[in-house]
């Protein structure tokens, strides 16, 4: 003989709301895998994160390059370059000119406030 109530009518409360719900309607939450102790509606039962259980997947991320090959262009990745039909110079079509040219400067602002 058991010493629990299994009534068809028997209700608990929900350890996250407080809501009344029906017994059989309260489940455990879990947390890290594991039961955390509450019983909570199923309505408002969070599922278990996995980007939460830190240490159980290998996460190694290696920064270092086996072999690395270096920019050897550095004076050619930084001049600008453009196309047909946006506009570009002499460097991209030989001697022809499309008259748009681009041009980057650097300099400096003053803002005064009164």
């Amino acid at each position: 003989m058991s010493n629990y109530a299994n009534g068809k009518h028997a209700f608990g409360f929900c350890d996250r709301t407080g809501f009344r719900y029906k017994k059989k309607d309260l489940v455990p939450q879990i947390e890290n895998q594991r039961p955390n102790g509450l019983l909570v509606g199923r309505d408002v039962l969070d599922k278990d994160q996995p980007q939460l259980q830190l240490g159980r997947l290998n996460m190694q991320d290696p920064q270092a390059i086996r072999n690395p090959r270096p920019d050897v262009g550095l004076t050619e990745s930084r001049s600008l370059a453009a196309w047909n039909p946006v506009g570009g110079g002499s460097e991209l079509y030989g001697t022809e000119t499309l008259g748009l040219d681009i041009k980057g400067e650097v300099g400096q602002v003053t803002v005064s406030t009164s």
